[in-house]
């Protein structure tokens, strides 16, 4: 259930609705949270870039997921990295005001807010965990693990950017483990032996 549809007529009307147009930035990276954000439609993603030009995506977001939640109420709340349309997206915007004058009123959106905040936790703990990794086998082990032994993905290109490893390493990475028998590549779906 969308955290929206949570919401009355009257408390919908304080919600900013923006649409962008692919790869268009919504907030740069050190500008401050202002707002809790949610997809309505499309992808966003959080990235960076190190000295040398490689883009780091921190976050990939998909329609229904929040971002800015962490930020809005923390003693440093400017972003960590710039907030771009991986399509063409639409977001919701709730000002902090605007976010508390809900979870007061609205008993179900502040239980659906909690329990988004607290899947977010254990995601991004997940994620932690999966970085420390630092060979790409166990990256793609551990990820199998979590995903039931079976992991389905649109393109080699979008699975790197979820393992944060580059494409071509995660190819040959891929390549190897099938041909030591670790897992068995179909069309767009890895599953372990």
């Amino acid at each position: 259930m969308n955290i929206l549809s949570l919401l009355k007529d009257s408390q919908l009307k304080k919600v900013k609705i923006v649409t962008l147009s692919k790869n268009k930035i919504l907030f740069q990276e050190d500008q401050k949270c202002d707002f809790v954000s949610i997809i309505m439609e499309g992808e966003i993603k959080i990235v960076s870039y190190s000295f040398s030009g490689r883009e780091i995506i921190y976050s990939l977001l998909k329609k229904d997921e929040i971002f800015g939640n962490n930020l809005i109420f923390s003693s440093s709340p400017f972003y960590k990295g710039a907030v771009v349309a991986k399509v063409n997206s639409k977001i919701a915007l709730i000002d902090k005001d605007t976010l508390i004058n809900l979870l007061q009123e609205n008993k179900e959106f502040l239980l659906k807010y909690l329990s988004i905040i607290g899947d977010l936790t254990k995601n991004l703990n997940d994620k932690n965990k999966l970085l420390s990794f630092d060979k790409a086998t166990e990256r793609v082990l551990y990820y199998l693990h979590k995903n039931n032994n079976e992991i389905k993905y649109k393109t080699i290109t979008n699975l790197a950017e979820e393992l944060n490893i580059k494409r071509e390493t995660l190819s040959r990475t891929l390549t190897k483990m099938s041909n030591d028998k670790l897992i068995l590549v179909e069309k767009n779906i890895i599953k372990a032996l």
